[in-house]
């Protein structure tokens, strides 16, 4: 996508210019007025994503959606690679990120930056309570998951298997994603 296709302007963008963008197979995120465009994840990211999907809706108490847009706010809506999430109608183009109960993030070597600090930080002021950071390394994975404590993330815990009470019951594998 180009800011030709985009349709460059010189001006921000509202929300209801990003909406009238359309589905598109290219991840465009809106921020502060600014567009994000990546491209599309790895083989082995859509992978890890589609297996952690799996494992967490294992649990059946929540629902979980692989790339959806998120409003975190007004003007500010993110793709997270996985959302955790109350009950929503499925037909609306944006989930509202007071429904979302987890965010999930695969660390990726080109958006390194986002998912870690960026994103992180974004989730955390919207007041998301649980954010998951998977960290793939060659055939090694890496799980750090992170509580809301005020207005940012503490880490509740990282490693091998992790054991999730809340905001599902439910046991995730490094083994079992890759």
């Amino acid at each position: 996508m180009t800011a030709e296709t985009l349709g460059y302007r010189g001006i921000p963008w509202t929300e209801e210019d990003y909406l009238a963008l359309g589905e598109t197979t290219d991840r465009v995120e809106l921020f502060d007025g600014g567009l994000i465009v990546t491209p599309a994840p790895t083989p082995q990211h859509q992978h890890i994503s589609r297996r952690l999907a799996n494992v967490l809706n294992e649990a059946g108490e929540l629902e979980v959606y692989e790339a959806v847009n998120v409003r975190l706010r007004a003007g500010r809506i993110p793709i997270p690679d996985l959302v955790v999430v109350d009950r929503i109608d499925p037909r609306e183009p944006v989930v509202d990120g007071s429904a979302v109960r987890l965010i999930a993030e695969i660390v990726s070597p080109s958006n390194a930056f986002n998912g870690r600090l960026l994103k992180m930080h974004h989730y955390a002021d919207a007041g998301i309570e649980w954010y998951l950071l998977v960290e793939p390394d060659g055939d090694a994975i890496g799980l750090r998951l992170f509580r809301l404590d005020g207005d940012h993330y503490t880490q509740h815990a990282a490693g091998g298997v992790l054991t999730l009470t809340e905001p599902v019951a439910v046991t995730i594998d490094p083994a079992d994603l890759v």
